[in-house]
């Protein structure tokens, strides 16, 4: 015989309606039910209040958990996110600490319930995690000691015209320096932009970027005409490696910011969505707070390099014991008569040659060594095939 399954209610719905006969009294009942009188007289006011549905099993979750936030603080929170659609609650939580000191917030992970429980939240898609490449901001513990630059991917604006957007940050605080919508990518667009941070913000020691146009070159060494400026500003011109953008990671990760804030959609012209670059710069400065600088904004730490721009330049000066030779405009420098090619970035410079025996020469642009000149072949090797004929740059020092 198979056993007679009920349920709580099921007891107690027949509880009531054998109550309801009168055939017993409530002792008795209590007795065959197993329930002390107590609990028989809260079933039958239940009964008698709600009906049927008074005698379910109801939640024993209190109705507001002391530690539950106010409604005023989850306004705020709300808030703070429509006005920064794209904060998470850690940037969130520095904000609102910022800019009411005095208050209680709750934590990351309340805020980010709150979130969730507005439909504020959007699940990010799994990706495969790589290790981190860390190696080419080792040196970056100081500001302007190294400066990111990049062009952003262009977009078309709203009028149909190319907005390709030339970006500037200090690696160590974060800080944009420029955030600059262009229409024609090159060496003077570029070159005028830094020119104007320059005079800004002073001179870097050095400028890491990617190996495109103008940032790198053909020519020997890599180098463009952009990065000789460079070297003749005393700014050591560093190219991260082809196809690892990891290398310059906390650039093109304040790209991804750029990108969401200022062209998702791009603005109507050209000027508006410089307007919007300029508006994006102000608050990524000044009132964003950074998880990486300990939820500070890049503005609380970045300061000017003391290295002034100079307005003037000289011709590069060597040496007595070096050889001097005037490069010309096409790339071309004589030696006895004899055109040797360096390449075209060099063009109206002066470089240094240095003897290393009866045939070879250390080749130099103001203190950095460039390639080897080959006396008999006039030639410029660079310095990997110069090392492989066993020439090697001489020791420091």
């Amino acid at each position: 015989m198979p056993w007679k399954e009920t349920c709580a209610m099921d007891e107690r719905a027949r509880f009531v309606i054998d109550c309801e006969k009168d055939e017993y009294s409530k002792a008795a009942l209590c007795r065959v039910y197993g329930i002390s009188r107590p609990t028989a007289d809260k079933w039958l006011a239940l009964y008698d209040e709600f009906g049927l549905e008074g005698l379910a099993d109801r939640s024993r979750a209190p109705g507001r958990h002391p530690n539950q936030i106010s409604d005023l603080t989850e306004e705020a929170i709300l808030q703070a996110r429509r006005d920064h659609p794209r904060w998470g609650p850690k940037k969130l939580k520095a904000h609102l600490e910022k800019e009411a000191p005095g208050r209680t917030w709750p934590a990351n992970s309340t805020i980010g319930e709150v979130l969730k429980r507005n439909g504020l939240t959007v699940p990010r898609k799994r990706r495969r995690r790589t290790p981190p490449f860390t190696q080419p901001f080792s040196d970056c513990n100081e500001c302007n000691v190294v400066w990111c630059a990049d062009f952003k991917g262009w977009f078309k604006t709203g009028d149909g015209s190319r907005c390709d957007p030339f970006t500037v940050s200090d690696a160590h605080s974060r800080f944009l320096l420029k955030c600059q919508a262009v229409k024609h990518p090159g060496f003077v667009t570029v070159r005028g932009i830094l020119e104007a941070t320059f005079r800004e913000f002073g001179v870097p020691l050095a400028i890491r970027t990617d190996n495109g146009t103008p940032f790198a070159g053909r020519g020997i060494f890599g180098l463009s005409r952009l990065s000789v400026w460079f070297l003749k500003l005393g700014i050591i011109p560093e190219r991260i490696e082809p196809g690892k953008p990891q290398q310059n990671g906390r650039h093109e990760r304040m790209h991804l910011t750029l990108k969401q804030e200022t062209a998702m959609p791009p603005k109507r012209t050209l000027r508006s969505q410089q307007r919007c670059f300029d508006l994006f710069r102000e608050e990524y400065n000044f009132v964003r707070p950074h998880e990486a600088l300990e939820m500070r904004c890049p503005g609380d730490i970045y300061y000017n390099s003391p290295r002034p721009y100079p307005e003037r330049f000289g011709a590069v000066e060597y040496p007595s014991g070096l050889a001097v030779r005037m490069v010309q405009k096409r790339g071309e420098f004589y030696w006895h008569r004899h055109r040797v090619f360096l390449g075209e970035a060099f063009g109206d410079e002066r470089i240094g040659l240095e003897p290393v025996d009866g045939r070879y020469w250390f080749v130099y642009y103001t203190d950095v060594l460039i390639g080897v000149f080959d006396s008999h072949g006039c030639v410029v090797l660079s310095l990997t095939a110069a090392a492989r004929l066993g020439i090697n740059p001489p020791e420091e020092g």
